[in-house]
């Protein structure tokens, strides 16, 4: 697949998937909002949006700032993660602009797909089959393959290293696409091309380096091929 501005074929593309494929942030922060309410923590309702993309360090710096006891940060975070589960199963979990035909597109073009999310194998899986997308990747790397391989989890390199090491093809010929800093930087840390599609938070500085294009949705990115 030949895209504008990129001088190499591409021949593989490899997704994170929350905020990115799907309106998952969206749903994360909504349930943040009303966990922290029934629990009357009295958070400011944006402070949720820190946890968007969030490196392990920095969520761990919230629940410290916010929260008086690991019992309080356990019960938060177990009702934020029951919210989105049930909302996933009532049809609020909804594919992200222009991913569908993205999907379409590239499987016509027969690039190998592939996911490399920080979320839990579970999350990933219901995710997939609530939005009907899940036949479409060749394979998919989470969290628990960050425990299992004891590798970083983003921003570090590592879980773009082995989604490249298991596509099989060369670096070069490999295009990302992630919502956050934390992914933009993980996978041009790790010597990929990156397009970066923001969702709940605008691109910074930073992330305008380290992408090699960043496009409003997918609709976007599909003009440029």
């Amino acid at each position: 697949m030949q895209v504008k501005g990129i001088a190499d074929d591409i021949q593989g593309v490899i997704f994170d998937m929350d905020g990115l494929l799907i309106n998952s942030e969206k749903l994360y922060w909504d349930a943040n909002i009303q966990a922290a309410e029934e629990e009357k923590i009295g958070t400011p309702r944006d402070a949720y949006l820190k946890l968007t993309g969030a490196t392990v360090k920095e969520m761990q710096d919230f629940y410290h700032k916010y929260f008086k006891t690991e019992a309080d940060r356990d019960r938060f975070i177990k009702r934020t993660d029951d919210l989105v589960w049930q909302w996933t199963d009532e049809g609020k979990l909804k594919l992200q602009p222009g991913v569908q035909e993205a999907l379409d597109e590239f499987q016509k073009r027969n690039l190998r797909m592939a996911i490399a999310s920080s979320n839990y194998e579970d999350v990933l899986q219901h995710a997939l089959w609530a939005t009907g997308v899940r036949n479409y990747f060749d394979f998919y790397l989470s969290y628990l393959d960050v425990q299992k391989g004891h590798i970083k989890a983003k921003p570090a390199p590592d879980i773009y290293l082995a989604a490249a090491k298991k596509m099989g093809l060369p670096k070069k010929n490999i295009l990302v696409f992630e919502d956050s800093s934390t992914g933009v930087q993980a996978a041009a840390s790790a010597g990929l091309k990156c397009i970066m599609v923001p969702d709940l938070i605008s691109p910074t500085e930073q992330d305008k380096e380290n992408a090699i294009m960043i496009c409003q949705n997918f609709f976007e990115f599909l003009k440029k091929i």
